[in-house]
């Protein structure tokens, strides 16, 4: 309920991405389709790359074993995966719902569709809800997959944290290009301009260009092109659909003229490594600022009357806010979250209307809204750290903790006994809002009840990783 608030969509939405967490987890735990499966798609970008980023409802992943395309074989498969996440997670899958379906294409590839139904912690009556995943082994993984972190920012995470194997940046990137020439769907527009929004290096661009014509090739079609997008039948539906295909997934949607207008950079980029000077950071205005604090990586719940996740995903998304401060309001564009060496946040901004630089304090901010009014960064986007999710450093066996947990079905899991070690690795977490520093024994970011330097109560109790002491 505290993500719902601060990303500003239904819970159903949330518990969705809670139980996509979960099932990745069981997937990962799994030996054969932890060493067989990669991730990939929509999903994939979220859950493993960027924190601020649209929520996705289907797990897409390419299988390396064609013996893992057989219905009998899936279905025992997850019925096992089941008793993993309810024994950790107390999350039931009816084993009776678990459903796989083989289909044929017209050129004799097969594609597998799943349906992994689920009872939730919302416990809503009726039909379950349920998550669908794609299947195929009719696709040419051109470069290594990789060991990412999964995103599960939610209190019952695994003390070792979730990893899945999925494809590297540059092979989703070029797999993203494709499906667009291919299909023209909404979503893949979107992730398209999302990634040419955090391009990294040089070498990058072409490594990006030489998957895209392998795979080009191995679908026998042409590498797209700007002019081939354009003269596209679907043209037409690609922008019709733009509101119903995306609009349930992000809290609010940018305007599809704003992605599609950047397209062609994408393309001089691609193509001719046409690059876009660099904007410099938000000047700090002369503010005492502690220069050693960034945002976490990781999208969390920051416990505060201002919705910051919220201004986070504007910013990702280079769209405005409606600022509500001082009993007044202005239009703004999101551009850097700072904080003061006394422990108060500022959230660095420029008056859309006259260009002015500004900080406001974010305990101060009386309502924060994201429009549909995009705008075109004058200095960088500086409030997340996007494609990199901060992972935390790994204990060996013997000195791990077990933790308490937090279940949503409390009567039904069995409580492991919190052991307690004199030596071993000590974890600094720090309270996102007052500054206060907190050393634990294990890795468990939940801070206990502080004050802040002004002596009143803090309500952050979630705090951001620091380091390690050993």
């Amino acid at each position: 309920m505290d993500f719902s608030r601060e990303f500003g969509l239904a819970p159903n939405i949330i518990e969705k991405d809670y139980m996509l967490g979960w099932l990745l987890a069981g997937i990962s735990h799994h030996k054969e389709l932890k060493a067989n499966w990669a991730f990939k798609g929509g999903t994939c970008l979220k859950k493993c790359y960027f924190e601020t980023y649209r929520f996705s409802e289907d797990l897409d992943f390419t299988l390396t074993l064609l013996q893992h395309q057989n219905e009998v074989f899936l279905v025992n498969t997850f019925k096992e995966i089941a008793v993993w996440i309810y024994d950790n997670a107390g999350i039931e899958i009816p084993s009776e719902e678990i459903r796989f379906d083989i289909i044929k294409s017209k050129l004799g590839r097969i594609n597998i569709e799943g349906r992994i139904y689920y009872k939730g912690p919302l416990g809503f009556r009726g039909v379950h809800p349920r998550i669908k995943l794609d299947l195929t082994a009719a696709e040419l993984l051109v470069l290594d997959s990789i060991d990412r972190q999964v995103h599960h920012p939610y209190s019952d995470s695994p003390e070792a944290g979730i990893q899945i194997r999925s494809y590297c940046f540059e092979e989703i990137f070029a797999e993203k290009l494709r499906a667009l020439s291919e299909r023209l769907r909404p979503r893949d527009l979107y992730d398209v301009i999302h990634l040419y929004r955090q391009k990294i290096k040089a070498q990058d661009r072409e490594l990006i260009l030489n998957t895209l014509k392998k795979k080009c090739e191995f679908k026998k079609i042409s590498v797209p092109s700007l002019s081939m997008l354009e003269n596209k039948p679907e043209r037409a539906e690609l922008e019709s659909e733009w509101e119903n295909m995306l609009g349930h997934q992000v809290p609010v949607l940018p305007p599809f003229s704003q992605y599609w207008e950047e397209l062609p950079k994408v393309f001089d980029w691609l193509l001719y490594a046409v690059e876009e000077i660099t904007p410099a950071a938000i000047p700090d205005l002369g503010l005492k600022v502690d220069t050693s604090w960034h945002p976490p990586a990781l999208a969390q719940a920051w416990h505060t009357n201002t919705p910051i996740e919220i201004i986070r995903y504007a910013a990702s998304t280079r769209l405005c806010i409606n600022l509500t401060y001082d009993g007044s309001d202005r239009l703004i564009e999101p551009y850097s979250l700072r904080r003061t060496r006394d422990g108060n946040l500022l959230l660095y901004a420029v008056k859309h209307d006259t260009e002015e630089n500004r900080s406001y304090r974010v305990d101060r901010i009386q309502n924060a809204k994201v429009t549909q009014i995009a705008f075109q960064p004058k200095y960088a986007i500086e409030l997340s750290e996007p494609g990199h999710l901060a992972i935390p450093p790994r204990v060996s066996k013997s000195k791990r903790l077990t933790a308490k947990r937090h279940y949503p079905i409390s009567t039904t899991i069995k409580r492991s006994r919190v052991v307690k070690f004199k030596t071993g690795p000590k974890y600094v977490f720090q309270c996102s809002l007052c500054g206060k520093r907190f050393t634990h024994r294990p890795y468990d970011p939940h801070l206990s009840e502080h004050k802040n330097k002004q002596g009143y109560p803090c309500p952050v109790r979630v705090g951001i990783y620091i380091t390690t002491k050993y």
